[in-house]
C-alpha cells in the first residue's frame, strides 16, 4: 500500500471523513474529489489497482490517497479507507461515496446532520423513499432495471427487511466512531454491501434511512450491473455464510 497525506483546514466538519473507493475513474475522479472538498476537508480515495492514472488525479484534487497494487474490489476498498480515516486525530464521522459522481455532496452533509440527532450510529441513503414517507416519481429514481435489482436486492435480503431497510445496496452512508471500529468487512466485491446490512444487525448499531437524489448520468449508467449480477450479489452472500439460510 502507498499512503500521501495532505493537510487540511478546519471547518465545521473537521471531524468528517470521506471515503471514495475508485478503480479506474479517471474520467470523473478529480470533479468528485473537488466537489467534495468544497464542503469537507477530508477526503480519502482508495485507488483499488487503477491503471488509468485515477489516483495522481485524486491526489492532485486534494485527496488523501491509499493504494491497492491490485485490483481487490469495492469492499475491500471501503475497509481499507475506513481503516486509514479511522487512524486520523480527531475522526468522528466517517461516510462512504461512490467515485463515479452519482451521489450528491448535500445529500451527505444533510446525512450527517441527521447523524448529529444522536439517535442512530448509521445513517443510510435510500433512492426508495421520502421524507413524507411517500414514494418519488420513476422519473426522479433509478432505471426500471436498475431499480428491478435495487429493490429485488432488498427483498431478498432478510436483515435488511428486519431493520426496515428499503434501499440496502445504497453506496451513501454516513456512521459514527463505534461503526467504524467496529467495520469489518471480508467481502470484497459488491457484496459487501449485504455484509455491511449483515453486520448493523449483528453489532446492534442503530440504523436509519434518508432520502437521496442518485444522479443517473450516461456515465455512471455504464457503469451499472445487470439484474443478474445484482442476484448474484445475494446468492454470494449465501454461499460464503454471511447471511442466516
Amino acid at each position: 500500500m502507498i499512503l500521501a497525506n495532505l493537510g487540511s483546514i478546519e471547518t465545521q466538519y473537521s471531524g468528517v471523513w470521506i471515503i471514495i473507493p475508485a478503480y479506474n475513474e479517471a474520467a470523473v475522479i478529480g470533479e468528485v474529489v473537488a466537489d467534495v472538498r468544497s464542503v469537507f476537508d477530508h477526503v480519502v480515495c482508495v485507488d483499488d489497482g487503477s491503471r488509468d492514472g485515477t489516483g495522481e488525479i485524486a491526489l492532485r484534487a486534494g485527496a488523501h490517497l491509499v493504494r491497492h497494487p491490485i485490483n481487490l474490489g469495492q469492499g475491500a476498498a471501503i475497509q481499507t479507507g475506513v481503516e486509514y480515516a479511522r487512524r486520523q486525530p480527531g475522526a468522528q464521522v466517517f461516510a462512504t461515496f461512490d467515485a463515479d459522481g452519482q451521489h450528491r455532496v448535500k445529500d451527505v452533509a444533510a446525512m450527517v446532520e441527521r447523524l448529529g440527532a444522536g439517535d442512530a450510529d448509521i445513517v443510510i441513503g435510500t433512492r426508495f423513499a421520502r421524507h413524507d414517507g411517500s414514494r418519488p416519481p420513476a422519473a426522479k429514481g433509478p432505471p426500471f432495471l436498475k431499480r428491478v435489482v435495487l429493490r429485488t436486492a432488498a427483498w431478498l435480503s432478510p436483515h435488511g427487511r428486519q431493520l426496515g431497510l428499503t434501499d440496502t445496496n445504497n453506496g451513501l452512508r454516513v456512521f459514527n466512531k463505534k461503526v467504524a471500529d467496529g467495520l469489518d468487512i471480508t467481502m470484497n466485491g459488491m457484496s459487501h454491501a449485504n455484509e455491511f446490512v449483515l453486520l448493523i444487525a449483528e453489532n446492534h448499531w442503530r440504523v436509519i434511512e434518508e432520502p437521496v437524489e442518485v444522479l443517473y448520468t450516461d456515465y455512471s449508467k455504464s457503469k451499472g450491473q445487470p439484474l443478474l449480477n445484482g442476484v448474484n450479489i445475494i446468492f454470494d452472500g449465501f454461499l460464503r455464510g454471511r447471511i442466516p439460510r
